[in-house]
């Protein structure tokens, strides 16, 4: 995977989320870098990493896995796993299978559990975009709209959008993520647990962690710790930065 590396000290790797890329969680990295050597990663079929036709979660663990490897100096053997969202299944399915590999572990808005489909609107919107008719950034994020998508959500995925000779394109591979899309929304039966210190951090108002996930978050975490941020939906690291890296950093000091 295509990653950059900035400021020193032990390891912290931070996943990004589904249509995203290693900018994603830029704010969080700045952050740490005073005390952590931060690893911003491109996860497969996104920003400038391989395109791939398949993203299951063991295979997307066992990538991690090799990229740990790469990136923790010698005599040290692990790293510290920050995901936000689908990024937050890639690190929780790296610590079920590798958890001799993952010191410690927090996980963004994200259950290990299922989900039902809810980005059949934005998958239209990406492949119905112009890409060789549109001039400039406005006219894609007017066709955004035009298909339903809120501004917030549209600029976030136009943050992928990259003007060549013949127009524009997608950097995220959206054949691949669509081929791949019933695994990112699955969760494995890994019967497994991670035994490592583990934080949860949920948005107040989002329903991708609730109240009929805790069994299962248990089951699988038992170490773990929840913080909740109130006032804030699924993107709670950019809708309260200050919160959230506090957050982040007081676990990661303890």
């Amino acid at each position: 995977m295509h990653y950059v590396t900035s400021g020193q000290g032990p390891v912290v790797i931070l996943i990004h989320g589904l249509f995203g890329d290693l900018d994603n969680l830029k704010a969080l990295g700045k952050e740490l870098e005073p005390n952590f050597t931060v690893v911003r990663v491109d996860v497969l079929n996104h920003g400038n990493s391989p395109k791939v036709s398949s993203m299951d979660y063991s295979s997307l663990a066992a990538s991690m896995a090799e990229l740990i490897e790469e990136v923790v100096p010698p005599g040290e053997h692990s790293a510290i796993l920050i995901g936000h969202s689908m990024g937050g299944k890639i690190a929780m399915a790296t610590a079920l299978c590798n958890p001799e590999k993952v010191g410690k572990l927090i996980v963004a808005d994200i259950a290990p559990v299922a989900y039902q489909s809810r980005h059949d609107k934005v998958f239209a919107a990406l492949e119905s975009m112009p890409l060789t008719e549109i001039k400039d950034r406005r006219q894609a994020l007017a066709h955004m709209q035009t298909c339903g998508i809120d501004d917030g959500t549209a600029q976030f995925l136009l943050k992928s959008l990259t003007r060549t000779d013949n127009g524009f394109t997608w950097k995220m591979n959206l054949v691949g993520l669509k081929q791949s899309y019933s695994d990112i929304i699955s969760w494995p039966d890994f019967n497994k647990s991670y035994q490592g210190p583990c934080l949860f951090i949920r948005g107040g108002d989002s329903d991708y962690v609730t109240a009929e996930y805790r069994q299962a978050i248990i089951k699988q975490f038992p170490m773990v710790k929840a913080k909740t941020i109130e006032g804030t939906g699924h993107w709670l690291h950019a809708q309260k930065a200050n919160i959230f890296n506090r957050i982040v950093n007081d676990f990661l000091h303890k």
